[in-house]
């Protein structure tokens, strides 16, 4: 320690050196020496206290002056008070426990410092070992039925029984067109299906009266063979006229062709009855196909009432207004000529997950959903089907990977999500947002974290 330092011992064995200031007089500082070489403890010594408080500003030197040795007088006093004043009593051991209070903390650290390094690689391992369970994404919207519910047939709308947002049970009525002109349709068919049903039975009573002819005619063949064979002998034995054997044997031959005659027009007929006379009217085509004609008029008549094929919620009905004209081409495809209709029973999930989080999902795996609409609720669902194709394959322009510039992306799998309903939970709309949190039931293990293949790979590659 240089000459004029003051050396302070603090609790805990630190050491503390401190100047004196420039404006201590030196022989001060020689009377402090011996004072310093004597005390372990030392007061600081600054210019104030050297030299005294009789010294005013007045006395003090300007810079650039020589300085004036101050009066021996002047520091008699605050140096026999410095000598007079107790210097404080350390303790002897204070060194030793010192260093052993620093070893024992440095321990300390160290050990801190290695198990928090430890608790962290065990925390990380352990929580490694029990992810890769659940996968989860936020790309996932709700979707329900929904169709756009119009008529195939072409007419007024004459009536609307449903508003916008109400909630319709399968089979209600939604609208209604101008029937009359498809009722007189189903009139005009049923009238030509009862002209149908007479002609049939004419054509069996006609049949009938053909076979009675055919009886009839083989009559008159007998009648003429018999006439003919009579003349034949009488001109053999020469009491018979030529001209007389030729008008039997005319009259014959006339009477076979009509009986050959009316056994065609009988066959005829009876080609027209199916082939069975008796055979019940229902069962001719001739019948069926007025029937038929009834059929589709009356289906005509019946879609002039349109009703919801399924359970939903009404939408779009102020754009059907009444005296509207529905072509059935085109009604479908328009707002102005169907009502919509949103499923409230069949509601699902689709999920566009990374084809990097397909790993170990299937079909049948229990998924939370969370739907931002309605924070704090979670319904239960389970995964139901996987695309088999990726998103890309089923745009209208899929991209092409095997330009120059190809860069890889992560593909999206649709994945279908089956809902459960709960009693109580509002409803789920069409479009909203949902975060899905797929149980896959994996469990990793060590030869996951060196890279190796999982258990259930191994299992399928050994099978195959």
């Amino acid at each position: 320690m240089s000459r004029g330092n003051v050396r302070i011992v603090r609790p805990g064995g630190e050491i503390v050196e401190i100047k004196p200031s420039s404006g201590v007089p030196q022989e001060a500082d020689a009377e402090l020496d011996g004072v310093e070489k004597n005390s372990t403890r030392k007061f600081p010594a600054d210019a104030e206290m050297a030299t005294g408080a009789g010294v005013s500003a007045a006395q003090a030197p300007v810079r650039g002056e020589a300085r004036e040795r101050p009066a021996t007088a002047r520091t008699e006093t605050p140096l026999k008070a410095r000598r007079e004043a107790p210097a404080p009593v350390t303790p002897l051991d204070a060194g030793p426990k010192t260093s052993r209070r620093a070893g024992a903390r440095r321990r300390l650290r160290t050990i801190l410092m290695l198990g928090g390094i430890a608790a962290v690689l065990i925390g990380a391992g352990i929580f490694w070992m029990r992810g890769g369970r659940y996968v989860s994404a936020d790309d996932a919207y709700v979707h329900a039925a929904k169709l756009m519910v119009s008529t195939d047939v072409s007419g007024l709308v004459s009536e609307i029984d449903v508003h916008e947002g109400e909630k319709i049970a399968a089979n209600q009525v939604l609208f209604k067109i101008d029937p009359r002109q498809f009722q007189i349709a189903v009139d005009q068919a049923k009238a030509q299906l009862g002209q149908v049903e007479l002609s049939i039975n004419a054509t069996k009573e006609d049949y009938r009266r053909i076979l009675q002819d055919i009886d009839a005619q083989n009559a008159q063949v007998d009648l003429a063979q018999t006439n003919f064979d009579r003349a034949a002998s009488l001109l053999k034995t020469d009491f018979g006229t030529r001209a007389t054997y030729d008008q039997t044997h005319f009259t014959l031959l006339a009477a076979q062709k009509t009986l050959q005659s009316l056994k065609q027009q009988a066959q005829v007929t009876l080609a027209r009855l199916n082939g069975n006379v008796d055979a019940p009217v229902d069962t001719m085509p001739q019948w069926r196909q007025a029937k038929a004609q009834v059929d589709e008029a009356q289906r005509q008549l019946d879609h002039t009432v349109v009703r919801a094929p399924f359970p939903g919620i009404a939408t779009q009905v102020d754009a059907l207004q009444l005296g509207t004209y529905l072509v059935s081409q085109t009604a479908a495809l328009t707002n102005t000529g169907a009502i919509g209709l949103v499923s409230s029973d069949h509601v699902w999930v689709d999920a566009n997950l990374k084809e990097t989080d397909l790993t170990y999902v299937k079909p049948g795996d229990p998924v939370d959903i969370s739907v931002d609409s309605y924070p704090g609720r979670v319904w239960a669902g389970k995964v139901e089907s996987i695309s088999p194709a990726s998103g890309a394959e089923f745009s209208i322009l899929p991209p092409q990977n095997a330009s120059g510039n190809w860069v890889k992306v992560v593909q999206r799998i649709p994945v279908r999500i089956s809902v459960q309903q709960k009693e109580g939970y509002p409803p789920l709309r069409s479009g909203m947002s949902v975060v899905v949190d797929i149980d896959t039931g994996h469990q990793r293990s060590l030869s996951e974290l060196w890279g190796g293949a999982p258990a259930e790979k191994a299992d399928v590659a050994v099978k195959h």
